[in-house]
């Protein structure tokens, strides 16, 4: 395996810089990289149900590539506001996509199956079961944000029109089970709202960055770098799905312990055995509870242990303390990257430190961190990967 190429995650990364509903009153800042975390985890929530309640078959791998092209194609269009885009598109959408693509053309990584997917998935109908999850995800953490924009804003001009078409927007899709659940605030919808706290959490607590970036929003970065990885070295649907996801939820439980910075965790002895045991027993709960019961075996899957690779065998776990055989690359075996997962945990992290030194703002912490987590990367051993490769090409970056 190759090196993951990083001009396209910093395009990914540029999303960080995106401010959402900037011509509103914001209690909070709502940035783009954030809203595209939550619509991804939101997405999740609404294929399962649709997998586990109304027995479609869903393909999962379209969800996540799904959810990235139509990620790429809001980072090259940036602010422009939905009812301009949606006239846009209607009036002028083919130039419109020929604007996109030849943005990403320009972008490395973005050549031969990649392009030419990205291409096919907005040339496709958009009626598929697919395509309706990821627009039902959108507008579903569209409403969440409006929800706290409302509050500040209840007689600005307009706002009672961008109340009633977020709302129709969501009726289009009331066919889909999760929509259904998560409008009448049934647990799912405590679900999303668990996940939406973690827009709120800071990375780097004591060191100013720029761009600030928060836990949902890395956990995203993770998750795109980890199905790159992964779907370029042909790996079976499960195990895609199975990195992507873990990489998602992997940082969940801070919701409930919050985050505890890294040197702390390895240098007092027995700390992460204390932490990983308290935070498996809040996880128990105060989330699964939150999530149907035939799902609380796999979302186990995910969310514990998330940097150990192991595969699943009639409901058994193996762990394995290297990478997983290749003869285990099979669906039924359930098998999940976590190395990978970690791998991609640091590197995003050092990608956010040194964005933001090349900005300018780097303190002492932040150069100290970027110099160690780079380290890291470099002497990761996992899959073939050319992790000295990714260091110097993020160190590389033109920002």
């Amino acid at each position: 395996m190759t090196a993951l190429n990083i001009d396209l995650i910093h395009l990914f990364f540029q999303a960080a810089h995106m401010r959402r509903w900037n011509d509103h009153l914001r209690p909070v800042e709502l940035i783009e990289l954030d809203k595209q975390a939550h619509k991804a985890v939101i997405a999740w929530a609404l294929a399962k149900f649709e997998e586990s309640e109304n027995g479609a078959e869903i393909d999962w791998i379209k969800i996540i590539e799904g959810g990235m092209f139509e990620f790429m194609q809001r980072v090259i269009l940036t602010d422009l506001k939905p009812p301009v885009f949606h006239r846009i598109k209607r009036q002028k959408g083919e130039e419109l996509q020929k604007f996109v693509i030849d943005e990403l053309s320009g972008v490395p990584g973005m050549d031969g199956g990649m392009m030419e997917r990205f291409k096919s998935y907005f040339d496709e109908d958009g009626f598929s079961i697919e395509r309706r999850i990821l627009n039902a995800a959108h507008y579903l953490a569209t409403d969440w944000e409006f929800k706290i924009i409302y509050e500040a804003n209840p007689r600005m001009y307009g706002i009672e029109e961008t109340k009633r078409e977020i709302g129709l927007q969501i009726e289009d899709h009331y066919d889909l089970i999760g929509v259904q659940r998560i409008l009448l605030e049934k647990k799912s919808f405590g679900f999303v709202g668990f996940c939406g706290q973690l827009r709120f959490q800071n990375r780097w607590a004591r060191s100013p960055r720029i761009p600030m970036t928060s836990v949902l929003g890395h956990s995203l970065m993770v998750a795109l770098m980890s199905f790159l990885i992964s779907s370029g070295a042909g790996d079976c649907p499960n195990r895609v799905y199975n990195n992507f996801y873990t990489a998602l939820f992997h940082d969940l439980p801070e919701v409930l312990t919050k985050d505890i910075i890294s040197p702390i965790k390895r240098n007092i002895g027995g700390l992460q055995e204390i932490l990983d045991g308290y935070e498996k027993e809040l996880v128990e709960e105060r989330l699964l509870p939150l999530l149907p019961s035939r799902w609380h075996a796999d979302m186990r899957y995910l969310l514990f242990d998330p940097g150990a690779n192991k595969v699943r065998i009639d409901g058994v776990e193996t762990v394995f303390d290297g990478d997983i055989p290749d003869d285990m690359n099979e669906d039924d075996n359930h098998p999940r990257d976590g190395s990978i997962v970690k791998m991609c945990d640091l590197l995003s992290a050092y990608l956010e430190a040194t964005v933001s030194i090349k900005h300018g703002v780097g303190s002492r912490t932040l150069r100290e961190g970027a110099e160690e987590l780079g380290e890291r990367v470099r002497k990761t051993t996992v899959r073939g990967l050319d992790t000295h490769s990714m260091v110097e090409q993020v160190s590389r970056l033109d920002v």
